[in-house]
């Protein structure tokens, strides 16, 4: 694409919109009075953006809602078709129709997933600091969490490979945020390949949390890890467990559709048993539509968007650089959200809390809720039009005096 191609698709995609969400029920602003104490903060936290979808999607659920009733609804052949192209062209995955599984969001289905595989007091393990739910998944179904923390060395996340290896000797799944929330690592093909080796080796099932795989910065490249380049014949296939959804990528997480990839028809059998015995339904007619058009009509603007989100990312980067170097931005290689090492401030989490809230005016999600390893920093979502995220740290750097 050449530069006059990409400066023509932002003009027809404008990022810089700023967008009232108010009364439409929107988490990410009506709760701020319940999470932060006040309304008034800018809400940089919920993993929602301020970007309108693309304008496909948007026609797709005004085409549907024209048609006045809205029944229980199936999944059409067209819907698992736009998915399998989309990674074809979009990961250079090929995709088997009988391995999808539809769901109602990554978090439902990383529960059924461990009710199915696992038995109560079976460990699972997790990498924080991380997505917290998988915490609460680990806990709430009765399995023993297993911590194996990444480690943070000069600026940058890696696996502690030689922990992970005594962790998989006594559990018997691993929950894996590829891309990582919130550290934004985009892990390499060779550490993959030694999660998996680690993986085969202690028959350990692998859930990957790939919802964020369409979000990554253009020095980077996500690797599937269902789709290493090593892993040529199915039985390589059958430890893995891919979870993905166009709700982060497309700005749909209301409407709560994604899937899972299980090439291994047992697993596959006994997950699809979970979700029914819990009575779990995510046929939506709206959902559907929504799903469909994304994959099929969507690549232009998130490609698009990913080039407005660089931009703002190094805005980030430059002025911390520049103006609070208190501050370190964890380097970002995927997803819109930002790990700030905020250690250099002295603060304890409660006051960290205090500041960006009561001081600065702004609503962040704090790293511990990520676990320990969290302790001292926050996250930023910077998935809103510049002004906003500029703005945003202005406050930060007047509070800071």
């Amino acid at each position: 694409m050449t530069l006059q191609d990409q400066s023509l698709l932002n003009k027809k995609h404008n990022f810089d919109l700023s967008i009232d969400r108010e009364g439409t029920s929107s988490a990410k602003y009506a709760a701020r009075q319940a999470v932060f104490g006040r309304e008034d903060v800018t809400p940089l936290w919920v993993a929602d953006m301020d970007f309108a979808v693309p304008p496909a999607i948007t026609q797709a659920l005004v085409t549907r809602a024209n048609q006045p009733i809205y029944g229980y609804t199936q999944y059409p052949e067209s819907l698992y078709e736009s998915l399998i192209d989309w990674l074809k062209q979009r990961h250079d995955w090929e995709v088997k129709r009988e391995w999808i599984v539809m769901c109602p969001g990554v978090v439902p289905s990383i529960y059924a997933a461990i009710k199915a595989l696992t038995q109560p007091e079976d460990g699972v393990i997790v990498q924080p600091p991380v997505y917290f739910p998988f915490f609460s998944a680990v806990k709430d179904t009765g399995r023993r969490l297993v911590k194996n923390p990444l480690k943070l060395e000069n600026g940058h996340y890696t696996m502690d490979f030689d922990h992970l290896e005594m962790c998989a000797a006594k559990a018997r799944l691993l929950i894996l945020c590829s891309p990582h929330n919130p550290v934004g690592r985009v892990w390499k093909t060779d550490e993959l390949e030694r999660l998996h080796e680690i993986a085969r080796k202690y028959d350990l099932t692998i859930f990957s949390d790939e919802i964020h795989a369409d979000l990554i910065y253009p020095e980077f490249k996500h690797q599937v890890l269902a789709n290493l380049p090593s892993r040529l014949n199915v039985e390589n296939l059958e430890n893995v467990i891919t979870a993905i959804a166009p709700s982060k990528t497309f700005n749909i997480a209301g409407l709560n559709l994604s899937a899972l990839i299980i090439p291994n028809a047992a697993k596959r059998q006994a997950i699809t048993q979970s979700f029914a015995d819990s009575a779990i339904s995510a046929t939506n007619p709206f959902s559907i539509a929504a799903f469909g058009a994304a994959y099929r009509e969507g690549a232009d603007w998130l490609d698009a968007m990913l080039d407005y989100l660089k931009d703002t990312r190094d805005f980030v980067a430059n002025y911390l650089s520049k103006h609070l170097p208190q501050i370190k931005l964890i380097p970002a290689q995927g997803t819109y959200l930002l790990w700030l090492d905020c250690r250099a401030l002295g603060m304890t989490d409660a006051e960290l809390k205090h500041f960006f809230v009561q001081k600065a005016g702004l609503g962040l999600s704090q790293g511990i809720q990520f676990g320990e390893a969290g302790s001292g920093f926050m996250r930023m979502n910077i998935a809103a039009p510049r002004q906003i995220i500029q703005t945003a740290l202005e406050s930060i750097k007047t509070a800071l005096g």
